[in-house]
């Protein structure tokens, strides 16, 4: 998960956590648009080595909005997905959601998440996953 729960964000920064590529050789990022009433002022992902994100960079073709990149969702996006799709080699380690919220009355609320793949060490517990618990359901 990279957006935490909390309130619907109006004209400002919607807050993310970087995600730690390490080991992850793929990522996808989903952004689902749970509401919102006024076009965003950014949808893109910067990209660091330094886990706390100094110095990080746009990452070139990941900015909606761009010219020849799908626009920014807007007022009349309610429900919708937006995904990132990259390949990790030769990037830097630590990524970063950027998502900013327009100018509108209610507010902008996203919910995000990142899935890594194509993994060179897979996690074996529900902790080392980032889980609070897991089942693993049996065929039939």
């Amino acid at each position: 998960m990279i957006t935490p729960s909390a309130a619907p964000v109006d004209n400002g920064a919607i807050t993310t956590t970087a995600i730690d590529t390490l080991g992850a050789a793929y990522l996808t990022v989903y952004v689902a648009v749970l509401s919102i009433d006024a076009l965003m002022t950014a949808l893109k992902l910067r990209e660091s080595e330094a886990s706390d994100l100094t110095g990080a960079v746009d990452v070139p073709g990941s900015i909606f909005g761009a010219a020849g990149a799908p626009a920014l969702p807007g007022a009349a996006d309610d429900g919708k997905v937006y995904a990132f799709h990259m390949d990790l080699r030769g990037r830097q380690r630590y990524l970063d959601l950027v998502a900013g919220a327009g100018d509108g009355a209610a507010g902008t609320s996203v919910f995000a998440w990142a899935e890594l793949s194509r993994l060179s060490e897979m996690p074996s517990t529900a902790t080392q996953r980032g889980l609070a618990g897991e089942l693993f359901v049996p065929k039939l």
